[in-house]
């Protein structure tokens, strides 16, 4: 008998202590966190997730009807740069062993499509936070009842991208001509590392460099994780290439920078390189990254809105560097999904879904307005353009990363856009050197 009470006594305890868990548990929002962890665009990923995360928290969490709820974030190395399975088991356990709410992050397209579709199949909100194929929100377009749970956070798509970047070639270009005071066209080579998300770029560099009055000597395509790219640098500089246009948002953007700076090549990098946007690649590229000028989305003194000053000095300050553009997992928490859980009173996805892809509001890098296609159908794709996301471009100046555009951008007649904060773009001395002999 005495064995029978305490069997009751134990049973009773572990079902309080089942109670009190399930009760503690309902009172979480967890949010996974996917991405290369152990590269600096995972890092970005969970930076910024942390950051939003203590900043809600501190204010007592997030207002879901009359509850109070706290963030618990869940980290997911996805090994996306090596291995699509790798990503896609990281998601599968988010959803199914760890039972969380919503994910954010994911960076490269071929591992993000096949990670979308695990959380399309879940009904898990997911947001993308590093991928920009345009084709991640067609998807929601065309078959909107199984991909309406996919929301692009940060960075506008590929298409989106390349217009950005034709504007930095030729805010670019324009200093080129004016400074060297040269003759005929300015002379452009383009090289994109090659992998799913730049392919695109490719057809549109070679339709619009000629329309901008620019003559494409080349394009060359060297593996995301190329170590030695001195062959593409010298056949570059046989082309009397004024101009390299880089599209990198891997690890070769160190290699090319550093090398092309060893070369002295006399010509200026601008595009897309994702590894010259974090602090440390002064270091890594021992000084040869000068001049090197970048589409990115964070700069130092530049304030996109009055959100981004806060956000990047208190990046800075938790986290002792610059913020990278995955960081907007920020945003994607905080402004994204955290305001639109209190404005609906629910975690149910459908009520969320609903009520975001209709939202326009602030975040510190842009406004998101969420877009439609031709025929009307929700992407939710973000806005690009003057009022919107524009995201910015920065050049390396002796050690320091300078905001250098928007500066007097006119994507239209009548529109002229600044930011607060942007300087005049440097040529390097070589380049200055072997043009005005």
């Amino acid at each position: 008998m005495k064995r029978f009470k305490g069997s009751i006594i134990v049973l009773a305890i572990v079902f309080a202590m089942s109670l009190w868990t399930t009760a503690f548990a309902a009172d979480v929002i967890k949010i996974g966190v996917i991405g290369p962890m152990k590269f600096v665009q995972g890092k970005g990923h969970w930076n910024g997730a942390v950051m939003a995360a203590e900043e809600i928290n501190a204010k007592g969490g997030v207002k879901v009807g009359n509850k109070m709820m706290k963030i618990e974030l869940i980290q997911a190395d996805s090994n996306e740069f090596l291995s699509i399975t790798d990503a896609t088991n990281a998601m599968e356990r988010l959803i199914t062993k760890d039972k969380v709410n919503f994910v954010v992050g994911g960076f490269r397209t071929e591992a993000v499509f096949a990670m979308q579709d695990i959380a399309m199949d879940k009904k898990v909100i997911f947001i993308g936070c590093g991928a920009s194929h345009d084709e991640l929100c067609n998807r929601v377009a065309k078959y909107y009842d199984q991909y309406k749970y996919f929301f692009r956070g940060t960075p506008y798509n590929s298409t989106a991208l390349v217009k950005a970047a034709f504007s930095h070639v030729g805010s670019v270009a324009a200093v080129v001509k004016k400074e060297l005071a040269l003759e005929g066209p300015i002379k452009v080579a383009f090289v994109a590392e090659k992998a799913q998300w730049a392919d695109a770029m490719v057809p549109a560099v070679q339709a619009v460099i000629p329309k901008m009055g620019m003559e494409l000597v080349g394009v060359w395509r060297p593996s995301p994780v190329a170590t030695d790219v001195s062959a593409e640098l010298s056949a570059i500089q046989r082309t009397g290439a004024q101009i390299i246009f880089t599209v990198f948002s891997s690890s070769v953007g160190i290699p090319f920078a550093r090398q092309a700076g060893e070369l002295k090549i006399p010509a200026i990098q601008v595009g897309i390189n994702v590894e010259a946007s974090k602090d440390g690649f002064w270091e890594a590229t021992r000084g040869q990254g000068n001049y090197v000028v970048i589409s990115a989305t964070y700069a130092r003194g530049v304030e996109n809105n009055e959100l981004t000053k806060p956000f990047v000095e208190g990046y800075i300050k938790r986290f002792g560097e610059m913020p990278t553009y995955t960081a907007g997992t920020y945003e994607s928490i905080k402004q994204t999904l955290a305001d639109t859980i209190e404005m609906v009173g629910t975690l149910d996805p459908e009520v969320i879904v609903a009520k975001l892809e209709n939202r326009v509001y602030k975040t510190p890098p842009s406004t998101i307005k969420y877009t439609k296609d031709k025929l009307g159908r929700p992407t939710h794709d973000i806005q690009f353009g003057p009022g919107y996301a524009t995201g910015v471009a920065v050049q390396w100046q002796d050690g320091k990363v300078v905001g250098v555009w928007p500066n007097h951008w006119q994507p239209a007649p009548g529109v002229d856009v600044t930011y607060k904060g942007v300087k005049p773009i440097k040529l390097p001395p070589w380049m200055i050197k072997a043009y005005k002999k």
